[in-house]
């Protein structure tokens, strides 16, 4: 699958499924006990494609009222990577499974947040791939 085509798999409506918005509640009941205290929503986006990597981006917007604060989201790389609501080894499965056998996921991580702008930091989720054939 050429890499520019890649971007039409992982078309926004996918990425809501994959992410679906639930998540972000049920990841603050995890952390919190309660969902309110959760000071951002989690999305994800598709970057780009190679043929060895593909990079998706958790994106953390925050909630109306609620600040986006780095203190918050520079340890979320390593929370996501464990964390079983996020659960970024189904989420790298379900990825391979749109891959249609062509493609296999060796490994995947995150890389360290980003802060694009006030309302939106953005972590990284490398996803490193090899043909099957």
């Amino acid at each position: 699958m050429p890499a520019a085509e890649l971007s039409n798999v992982f078309d926004q409506s996918l990425l809501n499924k994959l992410m679906p918005p639930e998540k972000t509640d049920q990841f603050f009941e995890a952390l919190f006990g309660d969902a309110d205290e959760g000071a951002f929503n989690i999305s994800l986006a598709f970057r780009q494609g190679t043929p060895e990597r593909l990079e998706f981006e958790f994106h953390l917007t925050s909630k109306p009222g609620k600040c986006l604060a780095c203190n918050l989201t520079y340890g979320l790389p390593n929370v996501f990577a464990r964390h079983p609501v996020i659960n970024i080894k189904e989420l790298a499965e379900k990825i391979a499974a749109r891959l249609d056998g062509i493609y296999k996921i060796d490994r995947w991580h995150c890389g360290e947040t980003m802060e694009m702008t006030s309302d939106l930091h953005v972590i990284p989720l490398y996803l490193d791939i090899t043909p099957t054939k």
